[in-house]
């Protein structure tokens, strides 16, 4: 079975292999709502085009309406959202509601609508076992639909729940980006530990390409750009940032300079995709 399908795609998505990824969520209004910055979603897009982004991050219903709009014109790498959890909701009400998670989608209909490569969640350290074996039993066979007709995995391993005093423990994160890899991801957008040395180390121990996400707003565009920053010093692939860029002040100058962080990082060390 060739895997070059994959490989160009996953070329794409990560910028060329040669350089960091800057990738932009924009998937959050299925689990949030319409919260701020989330309006007018295809002028959002548009924006995030003109800017040059590598890839995108887009449920299946905002990639239609996207191409079937009048404003096409440069389109980044696309990342179809495939699942959907109760996570955020459950854990945000004292943990009392019922974890559950749900397939929306198979990566040959996110191929079918134009997609470069499918996200997923994984996620550990909520105390429930029978949760836990159904994320892992859910992305083993996304993995393998993947592998099938050639369209990369990338996993959103993350530790949340009552077992989780720290989500960016290293402890934590080498152990769901190595379940991940396991599983057969492509792959990793996960928390940032918040100190670029034990960052390095998590990136080091992870045998795929790991994507630093943003999470929460962060308290000034200044503030989520030196984040960037130290991102890229770890040896990072990239950044998978949302809400602290179409949050933004700006949302067209903060990713110029995110783009010019992560271009300029002092070294030039990051996982390249595998060749």
């Amino acid at each position: 079975m060739s895997d070059c399908g994959k490989k160009i795609r996953l070329n794409r998505v990560l910028g060329g292999g040669e350089r960091r990824a800057l990738v932009v969520a924009f998937d959050h209004a299925l689990v949030l709502g319409p919260i701020p910055g989330t309006e007018d979603p295809l002028g959002k897009i548009h924006q995030f085009a003109q800017a040059k982004v590598d890839a995108l991050l887009l449920n299946l219903g905002l990639m239609r309406q996207f191409a079937n709009s009048t404003i096409l014109g440069p389109i980044p790498a696309l990342i179809a959202r495939l699942d959907w959890t109760t996570v955020w909701s459950a854990i945000g009400h004292n943990g009392n509601g019922a974890l559950q998670s749900s397939l929306l989608a198979r990566p040959e209909e996110a191929l079918r609508h134009g997609a470069d490569a499918v996200l997923t969640y994984l996620i550990v350290g909520t105390g429930d076992a029978e949760f836990e074996m159904k994320e892992i039993r859910r992305n083993a066979e996304v993995a393998r639909e993947c592998e099938r007709i050639g369209i990369p995995l990338i996993v959103e391993s993350l530790a949340r729940g009552k077992d989780v005093k720290n989500p960016g423990d290293p402890k934590w994160l080498n152990l769901h980006t190595r379940m991940a890899a396991e599983l057969g991801a492509d792959v990793i957008k996960t928390d940032y530990s918040g100190d670029t040395a034990s960052m390095r180390a998590v990136v080091e121990e992870c045998p795929i390409p790991i994507l630093v996400l943003g999470g929460s707003r962060h308290a000034s565009d200044k503030h989520a750009l030196d984040v960037v920053r130290d991102v890229a010093t770890t040896g990072a692939a990239g950044v998978f940032f949302g809400r602290n860029v179409f949050q933004a002040d700006n949302v067209s100058k903060f990713l110029e300079q995110a783009r010019a962080a992560l271009d300029g990082a002092i070294t030039a060390e990051f996982r390249p995709i595998p060749r």
